[in-house]
């Protein structure tokens, strides 16, 4: 087993990043060749794969990330489950990258949220906030015989933060410019905006969940599909459909996206129950499935417009787009139609949009490392600064 002193002597690292999102496609991993860390951070894409999650096992993720079935025999069992196939994924990554899994010095897990409870709520006399991410670090940290860091939420919600989002902090150091106000749009399951004013110090980043992603899009689509399809591949179906104004007004009207950042959300809130009321809104007005998607796929794309004219003091000049998204060529047409800056792809600029959450987690572990405060409080709404991450060797 590596030791982290070992670890602290080399000059650069080679550091798997692990994601798996709320879309529930699989389990991200990007090895990446880190050298220096804060500001003097350099990173290097090495590999970067996906394990696939199957449906049976999709299923289960699902089921539990709705919080209202399982146990804790299913927690447990999904906690280690979820472990191997990280440790999968590393093996995966190093093979493709032409590495041996010795070579691996660090792992940045962030694992699977089954459930996000940002704002507190009663619980036993008290009022709770809560966090939970599974994906056992200690099974990866047995493969690889390397130490990994995991379970980043949590200490940003113990210092009163909202836990999310985290990646504006690897936003901030590998993205940041001098001359442009630069905004960063990831659309996962749920899409998020980091904006990194020009010349900018990490106190002035800013950023925030913009609103449903992916999705709402792609629970509309399996259901209107009759589970044939999963997503909206290449925004074929919305590119054939017309957008309805009056479900789109109704849809922009939810509070979420009226409300004031710091904010964040997720399946919790535009989940199953969401989608059935947008359905049941949808037939009242007799829509056809591709009218449905089409409006979904510009609710996306309102919200970001919406997030951008409202929210950004230092409106982005730049907006580069990444997650899955960014491959929906009907959402990046609304995307570039509502917005009047360039909307680009981190291909557009030499970068890889599908690894940038997983390169996250491998930056984030890399600070953690070198016991560098990880959080940005602007963002999550924290007391203070704090250093992200268990470790575990």
């Amino acid at each position: 087993m590596k030791t982290l002193g070992e670890i602290l002597q080399k000059p650069s690292l080679n550091i798997i990043g692990l994601m798996s999102g709320t879309s529930l496609d699989g389990m991200d991993a990007a090895l990446v060749q880190l050298t220096g860390c804060g500001t003097k951070t350099s990173a290097r894409l090495l590999g970067f794969t996906t394990i696939e999650y199957s449906e049976q096992e999709r299923a289960e993720i699902l089921r539990l990330a709705l919080g209202e079935e399982g146990g804790s025999k299913s927690l447990s069992q999904m906690n280690f489950w979820l472990g191997y196939q990280g440790l999968a994924a590393c093996y995966a990554v190093c093979k493709q990258a032409g590495l041996s899994h010795d070579d691996v010095d660090l792992v940045g897990s962030h694992g699977q949220t089954l459930y996000h409870i940002p704002v507190a709520e009663p619980y036993l006399g008290m009022q709770i906030a809560s966090t939970l991410q599974l994906g056992e670090a200690s099974v990866i940290a047995e493969g690889l015989g390397c130490p990994v860091i995991s379970d980043f939420r949590v200490r940003d919600m113990a210092a009163g933060g909202q836990a999310a989002p985290l990646v504006p902090y690897s936003e901030y150091l590998l993205y940041r410019s001098e001359t442009q106000h630069i905004g960063l749009q990831n659309i996962g399951g749920i899409g998020n905006l980091t904006v990194l004013p020009r010349g900018c110090s990490l106190d002035q980043v800013y950023a925030f969940d913009t609103g449903p992603g992916n999705m709402v899009i792609d629970r509309l689509v399996a259901e209107l599909t009759g589970g044939e399809c999963r997503w909206d591949e290449d925004g074929r179906f919305a590119a054939q459909g017309q957008v309805n104004a009056e479900l789109l007004e109704w849809m922009l009207s939810d509070p979420y996206f009226a409300k004031i950042p710091p904010k964040t959300t997720g399946r919790e809130y535009f989940g199953d129950s969401y989608v059935k009321q947008v359905l049941q809104r949808a037939h009242e007005l007799s829509l056809s499935r591709n009218d449905i998607i089409a409006t979904a796929t510009q609710l996306t794309a309102q919200s970001i417009f919406l997030s951008w004219e409202r929210y950004c003091p230092d409106r982005p000049e730049l907006l580069i787009v990444g997650g899955g998204g960014a491959h929906n060529h009907t959402l990046m047409r609304m995307l570039r139609e509502a917005l009047p800056v360039p909307v680009k792809t981190n291909e557009d600029i030499g970068m890889n949009g599908d690894a940038k959450e997983a390169v996250a987690f491998a930056v984030l572990a890399n600070e953690c490392l070198h016991g560098i405060d990880n959080n940005v409080p602007r963002v999550t709404g924290a007391r203070h600064p704090v250093v992200m991450g268990k470790i575990s060797q």
